[in-house]
Parts: C-alpha cells; structure tokens; sequence
C-alpha cells in the first residue's frame, strides 16, 4: 500500500496494536510519545497482576462493554486474536482459574513491552519521543518538542491519547480542551474501576481479603471478592458497580452478602440457641478469617441476635461516601462521544482523523477487557484505513 507516513499520536497499546497493522499492510507509520518510554500505563497496569485478555466466549465478552458501537471492533479483532497475536511477538499465555488470560510465569510487562518493541521497529515503525500534542488542524498537527513547537503534516493521523486516570504514566486528558477548541463534544471524564471511600473506617481490616461473597446495589449483583483498605474497599465486584453507582447521591448503601450459598434461616437455625456466637460462625458455617472480623464489628444488640446476624451475614451494610480521586483509579468513564466519529472511529469533522483507546466515552471492568478493547480498536483502524485506501485506489484506477 502507500508509503505516505501515517501519524500516531500516543505509544500505548492501541496506537503501538495500530502501528503494527498498518506497518504489515505496508504503510510507513511515525509514532509520537510525549513520554520517555513507550506504554507506561500498560506498565503499571501489570503491578497488579498482568492480564492481557479473558478467556471467555465472545458472545459473553461483548457484553462486559457499555457501548454497543464496540460490539463489532470486538469481534473483528478478540481475545483469541490477541493470544495469537502475542504468540507471534514471542509471549506464550495462560488462562488463570478466574478466565484471566496472562503471560507464562517469569515473563513481567516490560519483557512483552521489548517484545512487541522489537517487532515494531523491524517493521520499520519509528516511535520519537517527548512530543507532547498541542494542536491539529486537518492537514497538519503541532507538537512540542524541548520546549520548540513542530508543525507536521500527516495524510492520516490517529490519536490515541489515554484517559484522565494516573497523570504519572502520561494519562493526563490534556487533549480534552484542543479538541473541545475544534467544537468536539466531549464526556466528562469520571472516575471508573475505582475503589470506594467508605463512611465507617475500615482499616484495622486494611488488607484482609473477602472472599466468596456477592456484592449488591438495588438489582445489581456480581460474585467475587474484594479487599479492605485504608480508606474502604477495593476489587472486582467493587468496580463493577461503580457505572450504575457513579451517578448516584452520596451516600449510599451497598450490601454483602457473606454467605452465598445459604439462606437466611438456614443461617439462622445454625446459630441460634447458642452461647458462643463466634464459635458457632466459625464450627457451622465456617465463616473465619476476615468476614469473621468484619461480623464481630458490628452493634452487641446485632452480633448476639441470631436474627439480626443471620440478616447482617446475607445483608451486611457497607455506606459508601465517595469514589477515589481520578488520578489514583485504574480507568475513567467519558470522553469522546461516539456521536462524533463515523464506524471507522474517524472524527466526522476531520475524516482523515482517527480516535482510538481510553480517550473514547466507553468503559469495561477490569479483568483484560480495558486492554482487549484498545487492542481491537488499533486493529480496527488500521484495517479501516486499509481498506478505504484499497477502495480509493480501485476507483482511481477505473478513471
């Protein structure tokens, strides 16, 4: 195809997947960081546990997405893909007992990071860095470099900026008012995938881990586990309700149940009559450890009443006051507004003018949807651009 250069703006990893798939298809593709390094976030996403994807049916994955629109970006480039594709790059895989999809043990993000690195550059990709994106125009975009403004044409950019969460890794939504400037409507940026800060202090429990328990607002439910913090709670379930939460007034009452398999009554007719309340948790429903702890913080008046306990087990009440700060959350909800961008993800005022990654308005929880999607929207892209290139050229050639 072409080798007019086409523009990435943002070394994470939907500008580095479309990188790639533009560099096979033969386009020559000039990268530009405003970082030292590429892909800091997708470096410290992996201090927590390095999942790249999930392992579940496709059918299922499309519906951890709130935004439809992604549905088809999905599919056109899944989590199967992205195995092979780290395959090919030199990362074998594993699926975790949670579906989780992660690199074999012993290799860190940095290794998978040099790797795909390594077959940019023999693609010919070049990445500069420390360019930070000031502005564009429909030709020609300007960046600063050590302080000095460049102005830099482009037949096709693409923008991949990030979201507004963890402003250290370069994640800083400064884009949001020069595209505002050019009359984009913008989402305000929330705070996603966050922990709550919770009304009673929880942090003589800071660390411990509940497990097997399901967590609940209104109708919304979802299994797991979570941890204590010093400032309330963390973990899967927790994030997953923060889109149905976010919006909400403050405070509120979310509920856990600490008992999954077992009815209230049921727990009930296993404590009740019985002088030692904790012995009796611990022998006939083995509840021990933290949710043992967290149960013997409660009132006298519940704690001793089995059935006050028993409703506390299956109901217990958590206040949530607030969620984190943006800039100490995994992700952030907002952003571009679909409405914006046609189904190739190019700005409708600027054609020419592709937006991929968190800086779109979608959210997913954790667990390696948040990387699968921006995996698939730099493919997406880059096929888009191919193919409209390829449709242009056949055209031309009929004249």
């Amino acid at each position: 195809m072409s080798t007019s250069p086409i523009v990435i703006i943002g070394a994470g990893p939907s500008g580095l997947m479309a990188a790639q798939k533009l560099a096979e298809k033969g386009y020559t593709v000039h990268i530009y960081e405003q970082n030292k390094n590429a892909a800091r976030k997708f470096l410290v996403a992996g201090h927590g546990g390095f999942n790249l994807t999930h392992h579940e049916p496709i059918e299922d994955f499309i519906q951890r997405y709130d935004q439809r629109l992604l549905d088809p970006i999905i599919r056109s480039f899944d989590n199967e893909d992205t195995i092979k594709w780290l395959q090919e790059i030199g990362v074998e895989t594993y699926v975790g007992s949670s579906g989780k999809i992660f690199p074999t043990p012993g290799i860190k993000p940095i290794t998978v990071l040099q790797l795909w690195i390594k077959k940019l550059e023999s693609l010919g990709v070049r990445i500069s860095y420390e360019y930070t994106f000031t502005n564009f125009a429909k030709e020609e975009l300007t960046l600063t470099h050590k302080s000095k403004n460049q102005n830099i044409t482009f037949s096709k950019l693409i923008l991949s900026l990030g979201g507004g969460s963890w402003k250290k890794t370069g994640s800083d939504a400064k884009w949001i008012p020069i595209l505002e400037s050019k009359e984009i409507e913008i989402t305000p940026l929330q705070a996603a995938n966050s922990g709550y800060e919770t009304t009673i202090n929880y942090s003589i429990l800071e660390g411990c881990v509940l497990k097997n328990i399901e967590v609940r607002f209104e109708n919304i439910r979802k299994k797991g586990e979570f941890v204590f913090t010093s400032y309330g709670v963390e973990g899967s379930p927790i994030y997953y309700l923060n889109r149905f939460t976010r919006n909400k007034k403050l405070p509120l009452t979310i509920h856990i149940d600490l008992k999954i398999n077992q009815s209230t009554d049921s727990i009930k007719d296993k404590i009740k009559g019985k002088k030692n309340i904790s012995k009796a948790l611990k022998e006939n429903l083995n509840i021990t450890g933290t949710a043992l702890k967290l149960l013997q913080m409660l009132p006298k008046n519940i704690f001793t009443n089995p059935e006050l306990l028993s409703e506390a087990i299956k109901n217990y009440p958590i206040e949530v006051k607030s969620l984190r700060p943006i800039d100490e959350v995994i992700s952030t909800s907002g952003g571009i507004s679909f409405n914006e961008l046609d189904s190739s993800l190019a700005l409708k005022k600027y054609p020419n003018i592709y937006c991929i990654g968190e800086m779109l308005d979608w959210e997913a929880p954790t667990g390696g949807y948040l990387l699968q999607a921006c995996f698939s929207m730099g493919a997406w892209v880059a096929q888009q651009i191919y193919e409209h290139d390829k449709y242009t050229s056949s055209i031309s050639g009929e004249h």
